[in-house]
């Protein structure tokens, strides 16, 4: 079974900056994505029957902090099928919250399950599934706007199938001041 494990980015489709950034796109067939934005933490194409995903992810979140993040670049990359993904990214992540993510991945394949991708923190805000856009041309759109910076903590975490059900779902400790 596919199951992705996702920590929820609060932004919203009809933030201004996000309705600027579309604008921008005018004329590309870009797909944006209109909620649920998340860091995918793990995405697992296998997860082995029998094994306490919940009891492994409780270990290890039980008592994390939640991740403070500073969103200030915007970006774009190629996936293997040759979909364009648009995206935000941070310049700086606390070394905790990598931390975290090494961890609970270095467990899930430790019990058996087989990990799609190596991790790389982004927020998807579009795709582009046409062939006639090439990756320069979002570069040189990309480049005529600076999204704003801005700081989030991230607490809401959902153990998922893929496109289907919550199998766990946990809030992290927002650390004090």
């Amino acid at each position: 079974m596919k199951t992705y494990l996702e920590i929820k980015v609060p932004i919203k489709y009809d933030d201004p900056w996000f309705e600027e950034l579309r604008s921008h796109f005018a004329g590309i067939p870009v797909r944006w994505q209109k909620d649920f934005y998340h860091i995918t933490m793990v995405f697992i194409n296998d997860t082995p029957k029998g094994i306490d995903m919940c009891s492994l992810l409780e270990k290890h979140l039980a008592n994390a902090p939640a991740p403070v993040i500073t969103f200030d670049r915007l970006n774009a990359f190629s996936t293997s099928s040759g979909m364009f993904i648009i995206h935000l990214s941070a310049n700086e992540v606390q070394k905790s919250f990598h931390a975290l993510t090494d961890a609970i991945r270095e467990d899930m394949k430790a019990v058996g399950c087989i990990i799609h991708s190596d991790f790389m923190l982004h927020v998807t805000l579009g795709r582009i599934s046409s062939f006639d856009v090439r990756l320069s041309d979002l570069k040189k759109v990309m480049a005529r706007f600076s999204p704003p910076s801005f700081t989030l903590t991230l607490t809401d975490v959902d153990y998922r199938e893929f496109r289907g059900r919550t199998l766990y779902k946990t809030s992290l400790e927002i650390p004090l001041e």
